[in-house]
């Protein structure tokens, strides 16, 4: 008796590396509190997505937030710009008296 066995088709999976390394990483972040699993899922609601979804998207989005946001001495520094620009010519410089009146 012949056992026939048939050739399967060859396969090939392509894997990224952040595929992998989503793999490797531990999950360790668990949240417990009762008003971040429902904004997850409000968000994930009104988006379409997954819970894990919606923090994933919270997260990057945050993140590229404040990596665009402008330190404090910059902002400082352009609304004095600003300011220096809105003057009007022919100021004069305070004296100390007067400057002392001014903060009381």
């Amino acid at each position: 008796m012949k056992v026939r066995t048939e050739a399967r088709p060859k396969m090939t999976i392509t894997l990224s590396r952040n595929d992998v390394l989503a793999w490797a990483r531990p999950m360790k972040l668990q949240i417990r509190d009762p008003r971040a699993h429902d904004l997850a899922h409000r968000l994930a609601r009104l988006k379409g997505l997954s819970p894990t979804e919606a923090v994933i998207a919270a997260l990057e989005a945050e993140l590229a937030r404040s990596a665009e946001q402008q330190p404090l001495p910059g902002r400082v520094a352009e609304i004095a710009a600003d300011l220096r620009d809105m003057a009007q010519p022919g100021g004069r410089d305070l004296s100390k008296d007067e400057v002392d009146a001014l903060w009381g």
